[in-house]
């Protein structure tokens, strides 16, 4: 079975199975249970320090950020885990660092219990803005 996010399951209990459409970064972590709201807000706060021009969204039901329209990186709170979605580039460049969690194609899991690895965020970001600027210089040729 599919894992659920912690604030989707949040919101469908308080709108009796009722899905919202959340439209904002600010809404979902409003929405989130109030023990990841402040971890939720320090992963944001990373995100816009090691990417300030970042444009803010929810795709995929999720905080998503983006440089130019193209997709820098999404997260999102899950029951046990933050869920990290740098594209499968951003993991294949941090695959030694990003080995002791859980991962899929294209995401990573970082545990709730576990200190939450804000530096290694921030290196990837910053590999991903690059990787994405590139793309869009290129696109402009």
């Amino acid at each position: 079975m599919r894992s659920r996010s912690r604030i989707e399951l949040k919101v469908k209990y308080q709108n009796h199975h009722m899905q919202i459409k959340l439209s904002s970064i600010d809404e979902y972590i409003g929405n989130a249970p109030a023990e990841v709201q402040e971890l939720l807000k320090n992963i944001r706060a990373t995100i816009h320090k090691a990417a300030p021009e970042a444009e803010e969204a929810i795709s995929y039901g999720m905080p998503a950020f983006s440089i130019g329209g193209k997709p820098l990186v999404y997260f999102a709170a899950f029951k046990n885990h933050i869920g990290f979605y740098a594209t499968p580039s951003g993991h294949t460049a941090f695959e030694k660092e990003l080995s002791k969690y859980k991962q899929g194609k294209g995401s990573v899991q970082f545990p709730l219990d576990k200190p939450m690895p804000l530096s290694l965020i921030t290196k990837i970001v910053k590999f991903r803005l690059k990787e994405v600027k590139e793309k869009l210089k290129a696109k402009k040729k």
